[in-house]
This record gives structure tokens, C-alpha cells and sequence, in this order.
């Protein structure tokens, strides 16, 4: 029995040896866990053509909607673990998820290998224009003084657009109200409506309502300014020591991925990343290019979960 299991071991542990060697023998397929059109979509469709390039096999997008990004999960989750199915996702997926969800089916640490890292997503803080401020200061200054009657709206509880307003209120003390939408959409079309006065979200979509005047905005929530919005300050620079709140992407395979195939794969994606064109791209829509390898991007997720945790937990937001 033991003579067996010790032959089974080693032909796995070979096949597997092949593998990590003539990776990639087939087409990489990247899971999108939300619908097509949206950031994370753009995101793949921007990195997709070099890394085919880089890798030598087709790289094809799949979208797998549904639950926050749960759907998606569980296909990559469930995938054989061979570097040929990759989940793209973002900070909602692989740190809120985990403390909002009381019966989620997956835990990032343990049903997936971290792959890379690619990018930083600031968010921009925005109000109505016809709110009478024209700084952070001013506006916190103005809501201080009427408690209760200034809503925010979000794209849904527990995303990171209605917990980063949420770390602004702890960070301030302010007491706003929270209107979750089903979405940023219907969300900032109120916010336009002035139906509600306050909303966090990501820059490119930010940005292109600012440079509109439809939105009005008030700081970024980076360390350093955004070049989609050069002339609006961060929110440290208003005077909120620490303040630093910023989403992410990243790659990730199903667990037991062989460690020579996550490097190959983050070896790509570092190349793809180093691209002056790419890089550009991904500065003109409000994403910084930050790339961390496997090793790097564990541990940068390991350190996340705690923070994101205690914001879910201040927030009170629950999904089952």
C-alpha cells in the first residue's frame, strides 16, 4: 500500500515537473467575476495582448458574474491547478469579501496562490457641485455642522465605495447618512441629482464626471496626487494624517499551483507591466501600475484582510 502511494506521489510530482516546464500548452483563461464593460474587464482587456504575446498562447477573458465577484471565485477555486485559469480581482473579492460574507465558499489565503499584483486603484471623495464647498475642509466643516441631513450614496453595502466613506467618517467624525445603490451608476446619477451630496469612487470614472463638472472633486484618497486629477489635493495633504485608502488588483490561481508556474506567470505579468505603453494606459485611467511579485503580493494580502476587517466590522455591513 505505502509502495503504491509512493509511486502515485512521485508520478504526480513528475507530472506536475512537466507542467512547470512546457507551461503554458494551452490557452491561459482570465476569470472576471463581474460583468463585461466594467473596470476589472478593462483591466484584462488592457494586459491580455502582451501577455499572449509574452506567454506564446491565447489569453481569453471569461466573465463569471455574480455575488461580488463569489461566482468567479468559486470557477477559479474549483479549476485544475495548472496556471491555465487565472482570477482577475479586485480588493472587494480578496479582502472585504472574506470579513462581509458570514458563508463565503472560499478563503483567499487558502483555495488560491497569489500570482501578481498589477495595480493601485485611488479613489476620488466628490459631492454635487451645487453643494456650496470647494475643499474637503469645507465640506467637512459644513456637514459637522448639520448632523444627519448629508447622505452619501455607495454601489452596494460593503463594497469599498461604502467603506472608504465609512473610514472618513471614523477619521473625521462626522455623521452622514448611507444610501447604498445597486451599482455606481443609479449612484451617481443621485449624487448628480443632488439626491445625495457625498460619494467615494474609483478615479477613472471620477475623473471623466469631474472634467464634466456634473461632480465636484474634493481630494483623492492615495498618498500622492493622481495625474487623471493633478490639481486636486489628497486627502492627507487637507490635513487627515494617514489617511491612505486605495483598492488593488491582482491574479491569482487555484491552490496547489506549482510554484515554477506562479513564476513563470508573475515573470510575465512583471514584463507586461514594465511596457512604457502599458503604463501610460493605465496611468490615463486613473489606475497606478504597481506590480508585486508572488511572495510580495501574500504578504501584501495577508496584511490587508486585518485592516479591511476592522472597516467592515465599524460599518456593520453583513451579507449572507
Amino acid at each position: 500500500m505505502l509502495k503504491q502511494f509512493t509511486t502515485l506521489l512521485a508520478t504526480l510530482m513528475l507530472a506536475l515537473g512537466v507542467t512547470a516546464q512546457t507551461f503554458p500548452s494551452k490557452p491561459v483563461r482570465i476569470v472576471v467575476g463581474f460583468p463585461a464593460g466594467g473596470p476589472l474587464d478593462q483591466h484584462a482587456r488592457l494586459l491580455s495582448d502582451k501577455l499572449q504575446a509574452i506567454l506564446g498562447q491565447p489569453v481569453l477573458i471569461d466573465y463569471k458574474a455574480g455575488a461580488g465577484g463569489t461566482v468567479g471565485a468559486q470557477e477559479v477555486m474549483k479549476a485544475a491547478p495548472d496556471g491555465h485559469t487565472l482570477m482577475l480581482a479586485n480588493t472587494g473579492v480578496m479582502v472585504i469579501n472574506p470579513a462581509l460574507y458570514s458563508r463565503l465558499p472560499y478563503a483567499t489565503l487558502k483555495d488560491f496562490t497569489p500570482v501578481a499584483r498589477t495595480a493601485m486603484q485611488p479613489l476620488a471623495l466628490l459631492v454635487n457641485p451645487k453643494l456650496p464647498v470647494s475643499s474637503l475642509q469645507e465640506f467637512i466643516t459644513y456637514t459637522r455642522a448639520r448632523p444627519g441631513q448629508i447622505n452619501y450614496g455607495s454601489a452596494g453595502n460593503g463594497g469599498i465605495s461604502h467603506l472608504v466613506p465609512e473610514m472618513f467618517k471614523n477619521a473625521t467624525g462626522l455623521f452622514m447618512v448611507h444610501i447604498p445603490y445597486r451599482g455606481s451608476a443609479p449612484a451617481f446619477t443621485d449624487l448628480m441629482a443632488g439626491q445625495v451630496q457625498f460619494m467615494a469612487e474609483s478615479i477613472p470614472q471620477a475623473a471623466n464626471y469631474h472634467k464634466q463638472g456634473k461632480v465636484r472633486a474634493l481630494a483623492v484618497t492615495s498618498r500622492n496626487r493622481n495625474p487623471a486629477l493633478p490639481d486636486i489635493p489628497t486627502v492627507i495633504e487637507t490635513g487627515i494624517k494617514d489617511f491612505e485608502v486605495v483598492g488593488f488588483y491582482g491574479f491569482l490561481a487555484p491552490a496547489g499551483t506549482p510554484k515554477e508556474v506562479v513564476a513563470k506567470l508573475s515573470e510575465a505579468f512583471r514584463q507586461v507591466l514594465a511596457l512604457p505603453e502599458i503604463r501610460n494606459r493605465m496611468i490615463t485611467q486613473g489606475a497606478d501600475p504597481a506590480f508585486l511579485g508572488a511572495d510580495d503580493f501574500a504578504k501584501f494580502l495577508a496584511s490587508e484582510m486585518p485592516r479591511w476587517a476592522s472597516a467592515v466590522q465599524k460599518s456593520g455591513a453583513k451579507l449572507d
